[in-house]
């Protein structure tokens, strides 16, 4: 596997930045996993970017951004999550190692890129990880809690194809660029976009942001 004992210091250091107590069998996980990507990269096509470092921070800590709020949220219950267009596994394979109450499945349409999901479980030991090869809107599989994307689609596209998986209560979570005022302004007025949050990822220049969407409730 490609050595990743460089990326240790940043990646403990982003994780500090964002308040993230990971043990270090979670960062042992991380490094192990970035290190798959590396690997396998030709094989799968997983990603565009080459550098060991820039691919800790535009993939893996830009993942990690999304897990304070995920844990605000989650407050400790065994949730299932459903990651959409996952690719690589970004940012599902994070979620799954930073918080093992999760139950995560990502989903891609590439039959390679769900493989490569469950061979990262295999080899990290991940039993709340899982992968499934399948155009989202033909998944079968029972509702979710949360379901989440990292550049999957438009908000539209996003909450359209994955609706019929959403538990009642459930909600969405999209990670997106600059604040998407367009996107927000073509949603259904059945959806209610109840927060949307600034995230900082150390190390990256670019703007993020987290959407909370959920189904108003009728009455």
């Amino acid at each position: 596997m490609t050595d990743t004992s460089t990326l240790r210091e940043p990646l403990l250091a982003a994780a500090q930045t964002l308040k993230l107590e990971l043990s270090d069998a979670q960062i042992d996980k991380l490094l192990a996993y970035l290190g798959l990507i590396q690997k396998w990269n030709k094989v799968y096509n997983l990603t565009a970017v080459r550098d060991p470092r820039a691919m800790l921070t535009q993939h893996l800590v830009d993942s990690l951004s999304l897990v304070p709020a995920l844990r605000r949220h989650a407050a400790g219950r065994p949730l299932r999550l459903m990651d959409v267009g996952s690719g690589g596994g970004l940012p599902g394979v994070v979620l799954a190692i930073c918080d093992p109450t999760l139950d995560v499945t990502c989903v891609d349409a590439v039959a390679k890129k769900a493989s490569f999901i469950k061979q990262v479980a295999a080899e990290l030991g991940l039993a709340n990880l899982h992968g499934e090869h399948s155009r989202v809107e033909q998944l079968k599989a029972p509702a979710f809690d949360l379901i989440t994307s990292r550049a999957f689609a438009s908000l539209l596209d996003f909450t359209a194809l994955t609706r019929s998986h959403l538990k009642p209560g459930a909600i969405w979570l999209a990670m997106k660029g600059q604040h998407p005022a367009d996107e927000l302004a073509a949603l259904p007025a059945d959806l209610d976009v109840f927060h949307v949050e600034q995230l900082q990822v150390p190390g990256l220049e670019a703007q993020r942001c987290l959407i909370w969407i959920r189904p108003k409730t009728e009455g």
